[in-house]
């Protein structure tokens, strides 16, 4: 599929998000929250979101590479959204929970646990999108097992 570099540009830095001058991966997280909040009450939707800015994110995050010139560009935030809202998906809602979610995603995407790490060589889609899919899922775990554990009391 031959997507325009605008297009790749656009998209791929979620609507231009990813160009704010500092921590544009935060901001891309940022995004992800609002979009949690707002589809989080439809879990149909959330799923179909979720999968939706996945399968973009393998579509065009490779192409991204090629339009911006450069691996994983620093532009290139739709893979934080989508690990934002992995990160999320199946876990009560409560604030306290939202807060710990979004700064365990951010810990978790910046220190790359295994095997999160082994796609910062990987080039195309996989290595841009992998290690945040990994960061969302133990962000999300981590999660679970604190509900689970009632670490936080949920009412």
């Amino acid at each position: 599929m031959n997507l325009r570099p605008s297009f790749v540009k656009l998209l791929s830095s979620f609507f231009y998000l990813g160009f704010l001058p500092v921590m544009p991966g935060t901001f891309g997280s940022l995004a992800g929250l609002v979009l949690f909040f707002l589809i989080r009450k439809d879990p149909f939707l959330y799923t179909l979101v979720t999968l939706c800015l996945l399968f973009l994110g393998f579509l065009i995050c490779g192409k991204a590479e090629t339009a911006f010139k450069k691996k994983d560009p620093r532009y290139v935030v739709i893979d934080e959204v989508a690990g934002m809202l992995i990160s999320l998906a199946f876990i009560p809602f409560d604030f306290r929970l939202i807060i710990v979610g979004f700064f365990l995603f951010r810990l978790f995407d910046t220190l790359k646990p295994y095997p999160a790490s082994s796609f910062q060589n990987t080039k195309g889609s996989l290595g841009i999108m992998g290690d945040d899919i990994v960061a969302g899922l133990y962000t999300n775990l981590t999660l679970q097992l604190l509900v689970r554990f009632a670490v936080f009391k949920i009412s």
